[in-house]
Formats: C-alpha cells, sequence, structure tokens
C-alpha cells in the first residue's frame, strides 16, 4: 500500500498531481513556464482551485506556448480575464506575458530556462528528510535567491513563497516525507 504526503489525500486530483508530478524533476520549458503560470495564479489560492484550473488556463494560453504569451495584446488578455474558468486576476493575467517575455530572454543568454533553473542546484534535486508535513519550509534561502534573480529580470508573482513552491512543483526540490512512497522517486 502507498502512503502519501498528508496533503495529497484530499482528492483524487490532488492525489495525482502529487504522484505524477510533484517533485518530479523537470527540464522542458513549456512545462517549467505553465507551472510557473499555475504556482502565480495560486497566490493566495488554494492548490486544488488552481488545478481544477488548469485545462482552462492550456486552452487560454494555448498550450502555454511560449510566442503565443509573449505575443498577447491588450485584448487578448482582457477576453482571458473575463473568462469565469481562470483566476480573473488582471495583474496575474498580464505576468503571463511578461514571464513569457523574460523566459525567452534567458532561453538567448543560457539557452533555456531549465538549464537558468537547474544552475542553481548544480544540475541535482535538493532532496529533504522531512518526518512530517508540517516541517517543510514557506520558503528558503534558494528560493529567496531565485525569486531575487527572477524579479531582477522582470518576472512577476514570483516572491519566495511562490518560488519554494514552484521549486517542488518542478522537481529542483524533492519534499516529500521521509514515509512518502514517492520520497525516493
Amino acid at each position: 500500500m502507498e502512503t502519501r504526503c498528508a496533503w495529497a489525500n484530499s482528492s483524487e486530483m490532488m492525489r495525482d498531481y502529487h504522484d505524477k508530478e510533484w517533485c518530479v524533476p523537470s527540464h522542458d520549458d513549456q512545462y517549467l513556464f505553465e507551472l510557473l503560470v499555475l504556482e502565480g495564479a495560486q497566490a493566495g489560492l488554494s492548490w486544488s482551485i488552481v488545478l481544477k484550473k488548469r485545462d482552462a488556463y492550456r486552452q487560454a494560453f494555448h498550450h502555454f506556448d511560449l510566442e503565443y504569451c509573449a505575443n498577447l495584446t491588450e485584448l487578448d488578455m482582457e477576453n482571458i480575464r473575463t473568462n469565469t474558468e481562470v483566476v480573473r486576476h488582471p495583474l496575474k493575467i498580464k505576468s503571463v506575458k511578461s514571464n513569457a517575455l523574460a523566459i525567452m530572454e534567458i532561453q538567448k543568454e543560457f539557452g533555456s530556462f531549465a538549464e537558468f533553473l537547474w544552475a542553481y542546484v548544480d544540475g541535482s534535486p535538493i532532496v529533504s528528510n522531512w518526518q512530517y508535513d508540517s516541517q517543510i519550509p514557506a520558503e528558503t534561502d534558494l528560493s529567496k535567491k531565485v525569486s531575487k534573480d527572477l524579479k531582477k529580470r522582470g518576472f512577476k508573482f514570483v516572491g519566495p513563497v511562490t518560488i519554494y513552491s514552484y521549486l517542488q512543483a518542478i522537481g529542483i526540490v524533492n519534499d516529500h516525507i521521509s514515509s512518502c512512497s514517492f520520497h525516493g522517486n
């Protein structure tokens, strides 16, 4: 029988996310962008709310195609903002465009967004050994550093708490508790 981090037991959707995505290392720039957008949208909300809206986000932002998102017009963003299936916060929607543009600049400089992010940990995930979910921090020195660097490059909705959650989501940090069946994955 598989054991999971406690938060993953709230719904089937959360279990699937926990089992298949959370803390799984990714080097795919489009996926990294998708999770950055979703983590930014989550600020102030629960992750389950954002996951429920994920398909609508994929439709609204053409599966997080960087080129498409970088070229969103004011009218495009207003049309997305009126979509009740996404988080309708106007600055969060505008951040999709600015973050896409910032990622494209990073790609020019570093070859990929993944190369830029994974350089913070020399290409190897940080594997934590927490006993309980309650021990997992909201932010760390790493998330503060990445957040600061991203903000300097023009990213929005990338505070240190959001970025720590993001680093977990994309597998740079593996915070599965030690008794979780997915801790070693």
